[in-house]
C-alpha cells in the first residue's frame, strides 16, 4: 500500500504530538520529579570510540584485564588492554554525575550515525550507509517535532547529513533548517580543511530551508581562552551565545541544542599531516607535556615526532576541555538542563602512517575500528545527566545512537511516532528508536527483549573500495559479516564472554532445527540462527 505525502505527515504528526491513550508508560512530563519542558543539550564527539574515553568507565579496563588475563582467556596480549586512553577529566567527572551506558552502539561512520539520531532509523531503513550519502529531506526529524511543540532549536558544528560538495550541486540532502533547526552555525562537510581555516556556514530564517551563507572562519573566545578561529572554540562560543540569547529573550521557552564537534576527526588538508597538535590553552597538563615531549607544534598540523595515537589523544583532550567550558556556562544558566554526550563511531585505524589511533582497550586492532562492524567500530561512550537521573549509575542495556530520537522526545514530554516515512517517501516504516527514559528514571532495567530484539548495522567502506560491513547483535551474541551478507566471511561471537571479539564461535552448518523450533536460547546455534535471520531480513546484498 502507498500513502500520499500529506497522509504520511498527518499520521506522523498525530503519533508524535497527540497524547497516546494506550501508552504503557506515562509521559515524562507528567512525572513530578522532572521539569515539564526541560532544556536539552546533545553533545556529539567525532571519531572517538570507547577505547579513547575509558576514564568515563572506571572499572572497564580492570574488568577486561581479568576477563582476558591468566584467570580468564589467558590471552598473551592481555596487558595491552590497559593502554593509553585520552585524558578526559571533564567527561570523567560528567560521567560520575550521570548514568552511563556500557553497551552503546553508533554506526561505523559519521553521517550514518547523525542520520540515525535525527530519524530514529537504522541504516538499512534510511540508507545513509557511507560518509558520502545524503539523507533525504522528507524524513521525520525529532527536531521538527520539538520545534513544532514550542522548543527553540539550534545546531552548532558539524552537520554532515546533506552529502558532500560536488556535481551537480553541493550538499544535495537535508539541511539543518529543513530538519527543524531555527539556527545553524558550523560546517556541512565531513571535515574541516584545517582546524583554523575552514568554511563557516550558517542557516536561519533569512536563508530559507535550502540555502546557506558561507564565510571565512570567524574568531570567538571563551573564558580563559582569547579570540581564535580554532574550530572547537568557535562551536562552543556560538552554542553558549545562542543559549544565553534564548534565556535572555524568552526565559519561559525551552530550548534544544545540538553541539557537534569535529574533534578528533582528521582534516581534509594533509599539509603536513591530517591530524593536529591543538592549541596549548585547550590541553591539560599531562597532555601538553606529552606533546612537548614528542616535539609537536601547538596550534598547527606539524606533529614533530608525535605519533598518530598521541595526536588523537591530544585532540580528544582538547575537546574535553572545551566541553568543560560549555558545561560551566550551561550549569550557570540552567543547572536542570538534560545533557547527553555520545560519539558518532569508533576510533579510526586507517592503516596508514600517522593515521592509526587505537592504543587502548582492544587487542586486535588492524582491520578494525571506524568503518567496520566490530565493536571497535561501533561501541561509543554514552552518558546522560539531568533531573531524576541518578548520578554514578550505569546500564548494561544494548542501546543505539538512534535511541536518542525517542529519548529526547520523551524527556521533552512528547510521544515518538511509531511509523515514519520510508526512504521512498511513498510508505511508512516502523521506528527503530526506543526511549531510554524508563531506564534513566528507574522505571525499568531494560527496554529491549535480550533474546529476540536485535540491533543491525550496515555500511560500505569507501576507503576500502566499498567493502560491505554488517553486524547484528542481541544482548549476548553478535554476528559480523564482511564482503557480503551471510557470506563465508562472517564471524559469530559471544559478547558476554568475549566482548573484545577475539574468539569466534563455530558457525552452525544448518539452521533447520531452529526453523523447526527444536532449539532453545541455551544453544549457541539458536542465537546464530536468530541473528542471521535478522540480518538477512534487514540487509540486502
Amino acid at each position: 500500500m502507498k500513502f500520499s505525502k500529506a497522509s504520511i505527515l498527518a499520521r506522523v504528526c498525530k503519533a508524535a504530538i497527540c497524547a497516546c491513550a494506550t501508552a504503557s508508560l506515562p509521559a515524562l512530563a507528567q512525572e513530578a520529579e522532572t521539569p515539564a519542558r526541560p532544556n536539552i543539550l546533545l553533545i556529539i564527539a567525532d571519531d572517538i570510540g570507547l577505547d579513547m574515553t575509558t576514564g568515563m568507565y572506571p572499572s572497564l579496563l580492570d574488568d577486561l584485564s581479568r576477563q582476558y588475563g591468566p584467570q580468564g582467556h589467558n590471552n598473551p596480549d592481555y596487558a595491552r588492554i590497559k593502554g593509553h586512553p585520552a585524558s578526559t577529566p571533564v567527561l570523567d567527572s560528567f560521567a560520575a554525575q550521570s548514568m552511563v551506558f556500557t553497551n552503546a552502539w553508533a554506526e561505523p561512520f559519521c553521517s550514518p550515525t547523525r542520520a540515525a539520531i535525527l530519524t530514529g532509523l537504522s541504516t538499512p531503513k534510511m540508507q545513509v550507509r557511507t560518509y558520502a550519502d545524503a539523507l533525504g529531506s522528507h524524513h521525520t526529524s525529532f527536531v521538527s517535532l520539538l520545534r513544532d511543540s514550542g522548543y527553540a532549536t539550534g545546531v552548532f558544528g558539524k552537520w554532515h547529513m546533506a552529502g558532500l560538495p560536488g556535481d551537480p550541486v553541493d550538499y544535495p540532502g537535508i539541511k539543518p533548517y529543513q530538519a527543524g533547526f531555527e539556527t545553524f552555525h558550523g560546517g556541512m562537510h565531513a571535515a574541516p580543511d584545517t582546524y583554523w581555516s575552514y568554511d563557516y556556514q550558517s542557516q536561519d530564517e533569512t536563508t530559507g530551508p535550502d540555502n546557506w551563507r558561507s564565510e571565512p572562519a570567524p574568531k570567538r573566545s571563551l573564558p580563559g581562552i582569547p579570540a581564535t578561529t580554532y574550530a572547537p572554540i568557535v562551536k562552543a562560543a556560538d552554542t553558549i551565545e545562542w543559549i544565553t540569547a534564548q534565556e535572555t529573550q524568552n526565559p519561559d521557552k525551552p530550548w534544544f541544542t545540538w553541539l557537534a564537534f569535529n574533534l578528533a576527526h582528521a582534516t581534509i588538508s594533509s599539509d603536513p599531516t591530517q591530524m593536529i597538535v591543538p592549541d596549548a590553552n585547550t590541553l591539560d597538563d599531562s597532555t601538553r607535556a606529552e606533546m612537548e615531549a614528542c616535539g609537536g607544534h601547538f596550534g598547527t598540523a606539524d606533529p614533530g615526532n608525535c605519533s598518530g595515537e598521541a595526536m588523537a589523544r591530544a585532540m580528544a583532550n582538547s575537546m574535553d576541555t572545551v566541553i568543560g567550558k560549555v558545561l560551566e556556562a550551561v550549569d550557570a544558566i540552567d543547572p536542570n538542563t538534560y545533557v547527553i554526550v555520545i560519539s558518532d563511531n569508533g576510533t579510526p585505524m586507517y592503516g596508514r602512517p600517522g593515521l592509526n589511533f587505537i592504543d587502548n582497550m582492544y587487542l586486535t586492532r588492524s582491520g578494525r575500528g571506524k568503518g567496520t562492524a566490530y565493536e571497535s567500530g561501533l561501541r561509543v561512550p554514552l552518558a546522560v545527566r539531568g533531573p531524576g537521573v541518578a548520578a554514578g549509575t550505569s546500564s548494561d542495556e544494548f542501546v543505539h545512537a538512534f535511541d536518542m530520537f525517542s529519548t529526547i522526545l520523551d524527556i521533552a514530554g512528547l510521544e515518538a511516532p511509531r511509523m515514519v516515512p520510508d526512504v521512498t517517501d511513498e510508505g511508512l516504516v516502523s521506528l527503530d528508536s526506543l526511549s531510554l527514559a524508563p531506564i534513566l528514571f528507574g522505571r525499568a532495567d531494560h527496554v529491549r527483549d535480550p533474546l529476540h530484539d536485535t540491533l543491525v548495522t550496515e555500511t560500505f567502506n569507501l576507503m576500502t573500495e566499498g567493502t560491505q560491513h554488517a553486524g547484528v547483535r542481541n544482548a549476548s551474541h553478535k554476528l559480523v559479516c564482511k564482503g557480503g551478507i551471510l557470506s563465508e566471511n562472517c564471524q559469530f561471537y559471544d559478547l558476554t564472554s568475549d566482548p573484545l571479539e577475539e574468539y569466534p564461535l563455530p558457525i552452525p552448518s544448518s539452521c533447520d532445527l531452529y526453523a523447526q523450533g527444536s532449539l532453545s536460547p541455551t544453544n549457541r546455534e539458536w542465537h546464530y540462527c536468530l541473528l542471521s535471520e535478522a540480518l538477512s531480513d534487514a540487509v540486502k546484498p
